[in-house]
């Protein structure tokens, strides 16, 4: 996400800051405004890392517990694919549910997952 979001504002021409916009010449000012394209882009980041790092979490204490590597290959493998599915449908502003099913898929398996630890526990 970070590389289309600075391929995106050095060909457009968008910055957040003058210190950035000032590599572009003495005219700098002007390209200090918001990119509807680029702030989408940067919402489907910050949606990836409040999904991602959590999955992370419980993916790691889920690995843990020692669960078969059939189901935690297709776990780790359906949040992935439920992932780029999102951010392709995001960033291709598909209709909604698209997106809305892409997420909870995603959620899903953290979901499963997370289930499956505290089962493991109070044994």
């Amino acid at each position: 996400m970070t590389l289309i979001v600075n391929y995106d504002c050095l060909f457009i021409q968008v910055y957040d800051n003058l210190e950035d916009a000032k590599l572009g010449g003495p005219d700098a000012h002007k390209f200090v405004r918001k990119d509807p394209f680029i702030e989408r882009i940067r919402r489907c980041h910050l949606n990836d890392l409040e999904n991602i790092v959590p999955f992370l979490i419980i993916g790691i204490l889920y690995v843990l517990t020692g669960p078969s590597v059939y189901a935690a290959t297709w776990h780790f493998r359906i949040f992935v694919v439920s992932r780029f599915i999102h951010m392709f449908a995001y960033l291709a502003q598909l209709p909604q549910p698209s997106r809305a099913t892409a997420m909870y898929i995603g959620w899903c398996a953290t979901a499963s997952m997370a289930v499956q630890c505290l089962q493991a526990g109070q044994y």
